[in-house]
């Protein structure tokens, strides 16, 4: 699947909402393998890499659960912890949403706009599933400045 830039700036713009709305702190937009495909939040150092692999891991593991009991799937995890908690849902078929928050909302908050937000992606990745693939804009090569830039570089 290809996300666009327009289709990144919607899937952003909704991942901000859903912060303000529910009070969570962080966002992250996971695919079911474990890849990141977008976040957004609070400015801090985490291991989006650890914890989009292990999130799709637990979610992945909770469906065989699910299914021993005769569900197709859990649609919702939630971890707790003393300070932090985390809040893992579906958006569809191919990717999960991860909500980080604090002690400042609710489960119930989070849970609530996580619905809504998963709706909306869910939209938007459609969309870009269903678009045709131009392959030129794939195969072009990086600029060597689209190169610096696309890996955290600044311009000189």
């Amino acid at each position: 699947m290809v996300i666009r830039e327009g289709d990144s700036e919607k899937i952003n713009q909704v991942l901000t909402t859903f912060l303000g709305e529910s009070g969570a702190s962080e966002a992250l937009l996971i695919d079911r393998s474990g890849q990141l495909l977008a976040m957004t939040g609070a400015n801090r150092a985490l291991d989006t890499v650890s914890i989009s692999a292990l999130a799709a891991g637990a979610f992945s593991s909770t469906g065989a659960l699910a299914q021993l009991l005769g569900e197709t799937e859990f649609t919702v995890l939630f971890h707790q912890g003393a300070k932090e908690s985390m809040h893992v849902s579906t958006v569809d078929d191919q990717a999960i949403l991860l909500a980080i928050f604090g002690e400042r909302t609710t489960v119930g908050m989070v849970r609530l706009f996580a619905k809504e937000a998963a709706i909306s992606v869910g939209k938007i990745l459609a969309e870009a599933r269903e678009r045709p693939k131009d392959m030129k804009e794939m195969s072009t090569p990086l600029t060597a400045e689209e190169s610096r830039t696309g890996f955290g570089e600044k311009k000189a």
